[in-house]
This record gives C-alpha cells, sequence and structure tokens, in this order.
C-alpha cells in the first residue's frame, strides 16, 4: 500500500472538493475526529459503519480503507472472538507471541496463506 489510511481518505475528500467539515457532515462525524483520521492521530480505528461511509462518499474501495484503517471484516472478526471463547487463554499468547516475534507471524501467516490457496485450487 503507497498511502496510509490518513493520507488517502485526504486526497480524497480534496479530489471531490469537500472540506473537512462538508465531508465530516456527510459521514454523521465530528469534523475534529476526521482531522484526527487524516493526520492518524485517532487513538482506534474507526468504526466499521464509518469506513463504509467514508468509502461510499470517496468513491473508495470499502476493503481497501479497512485494511488501511487496521481493521478486519465483520465476518474475521466473529471467527476471532469464537477462537477466544474457545481457546481464552491461549488466543491472547498467541496473539502477543506474533507480535513480539515477526518472524514467527509471518511463518504463520505464510503457512496458512499457502493452505488456503491450496484448498481453493482443490
Amino acid at each position: 500500500m503507497s498511502q496510509n489510511f490518513g493520507k488517502l481518505i485526504r486526497q480524497a475528500r480534496q479530489g471531490k472538493g469537500y472540506s473537512q467539515r462538508d465531508l465530516a457532515k456527510l459521514v454523521e462525524v465530528d469534523y475534529t475526529y476526521l482531522s484526527k483520521l487524516e493526520n492518524d492521530r485517532a487513538d482506534y480505528p474507526p468504526r466499521e459503519e464509518v469506513i463504509q461511509s467514508l468509502a461510499h462518499h470517496l468513491d473508495l474501495d470499502v476493503k481497501d480503507l479497512r485494511d488501511r484503517a487496521g481493521r478486519i471484516t465483520p465476518e474475521d472478526a466473529k471467527v476471532v472472538q469464537e477462537l477466544v471463547k474457545k481457546y481464552p487463554k491461549q488466543i491472547p499468547v498467541l496473539f502477543r507471541q506474533m507480535r513480539d516475534h515477526p518472524d514467527l507471524a509471518q511463518k504463520f501467516i505464510r503457512e496458512a496463506t499457502q493452505s488456503e490457496n491450496e484448498e481453493k485450487e482443490s
């Protein structure tokens, strides 16, 4: 991805000729929050509804915007919730290990992606 979330929405907003206040009204958020998003200073990624509304009003791809915002799909969020319920002690440990050991995370992701691709080809 060549641009981060904030730069992408700022560029798209300006390209549409919207002020921050104009877009904030359309998306139904405070313009100060939109400013934080554009400057990558928000304390947390925007809600799914905000991402979808931004994508709609700025003619951006929802999946790409969600990825850049650091969000996962609602369907994937359900999968994570199911795993946490099934393995309440182990999943947080797994996530911390992946965070603390990027090489482990990359290996796991590579193997999972390869396995998923093989299943699709079958």
